[in-house]
């Protein structure tokens, strides 16, 4: 595994866990539930310019996504 693999992965984890701190959720809660309304997906496709935003950002931008997808969070 190279560095940039490994800066992602922690990215993913400290944007998982800033999630569900925002939301008072387990990590594993958030994981699922940013999985199945696609936050995920958008911080892995959006990674290059997201990853130079601060990690609310990043978690408030999750939120919007997984919002338009159905996310019943608030």
């Amino acid at each position: 595994m190279d560095r940039n693999e490994k800066n992602r992965i922690s990215y993913y984890i400290a944007c998982i866990g800033a999630f569900a701190e925002k939301f008072s959720i387990s990590n594993a809660f958030a994981y699922n539930y940013l999985l199945k309304y696609k936050g995920l997906a958008f911080i892995y496709d959006c990674y290059e310019s997201e990853h130079t935003l601060s990690i609310e950002d990043a978690v408030d931008d999750m939120f919007q996504i997984c919002k338009r997808n159905g996310g019943p969070l608030s």
